[in-house]
């Protein structure tokens, strides 16, 4: 919810609303199946051409007009919900207008979550620390939902926009380590430039314990183990992105449970495929059926 590039980003400048991006994959993630044609395309068309609506997002544009013509955040998200009919709930962390802050190990400052995440910085200067500004209030709901969850989820994604601002909103990280849920970090396959250089799963897991701010909360980490394609690999090393090594004997001190599975997706990317994730995640969860599923942007 501290959003602050591409089409988000404009809405959230042009009319003073929340970001709507992260809120608007969730939903088209939980959308029903009958509801799997025309309107999940639609909510997740994205404009191509030239002109005013060049790189907005349909869904974006469907969010911010329901928050008008509804009067608030958490009823446009209601109504979005309904009108895919969504499996689970989905939940804004906060509904504070706060923005991502992130200071580097050399002083510098970048203000807005657009600029570190596109950054790209060198090897040699990492991030120091992030921070939100103003400071963020949670959304009930969401405290709620974490307070009786009975897994709870760090998703792959980018560390310092994507997971760690959630755990920067107040009273998140402290309703997490109170939980009784079990806590799993599905580590990312890829380092990403400026954010996550020469890191290695342990360095993930202690920044999340950083934030959280108590270590071993963390109980599995959940780790691809196939093999990723050379072809890939080598595209992948020209934009300075590389894989994630498990240094096993770092993590085996953090966490008690390092679980190694076949995550890749077929493709043109080295990403996670969800139905194996999704296999995986009930697996660890000990689980014979899925328990409802609550998505809170970077924490699911």
């Amino acid at each position: 919810m501290s959003d602050s590039g591409g089409s988000s980003g404009r809405l959230r400048d042009e009319l003073g609303q929340l970001p709507y991006g992260d809120i608007r994959q969730c939903l088209v993630a939980l959308a029903s199946e009958e509801r799997g044609g025309t309107l999940r395309n639609l909510f997740a068309h994205r404009f191509s051409e030239s002109g005013g609506l060049e790189g907005h997002n349909v869904g974006n544009l469907m969010l911010a007009a329901l928050t008008e013509i509804t009067g608030g955040a958490e009823r446009a998200i209601e109504a979005a919900s309904n009108l895919l009919q969504i499996r689970g709930r989905v939940l804004p962390v906060t509904l504070t207008r706060t923005h991502l802050h992130a200071v580097l190990t050399d002083g510098t400052v970048l203000e807005r979550e657009a600029a570190l995440d596109t950054y790209g910085g060198n090897p040699d200067t990492g991030v120091d620390y992030v921070y939100l500004k103003p400071s963020a209030y949670s959304y009930p709901p969401a405290i709620e939902a974490i307070k009786n969850a009975d897994l709870l989820v760090f998703s792959p994604g980018d560390l310092y926009t994507s997971l760690i601002p959630n755990l920067l909103v107040e009273d998140i990280s402290e309703a997490i380590l109170l939980s009784s849920a079990k806590v799993v970090l599905v580590s990312n396959i890829m380092t990403k430039p400026g954010e996550t250089d020469g890191f290695r799963v342990s360095t993930i897991i202690k920044e999340v314990d950083r934030y959280l701010g108590s270590p071993g909360r963390i109980n599995t980490v959940l780790v691809n183990s196939e093999p990723l394609p050379e072809r890939l690999l080598q595209r992948y090393a020209r934009e300075r992105a590389y894989p994630l090594p498990l240094d096993r004997e770092e993590c085996a001190a953090l966490v008690s449970d390092i679980t190694e599975r076949p995550l890749l997706a077929q493709g043109t990317y080295l990403q996670h495929d969800p139905t194996r994730l999704a296999e995986a995640l009930m697996e660890v969860a000990a689980v014979d059926a899925g328990p409802q599923a609550i998505a809170t942007g970077g924490v699911a």
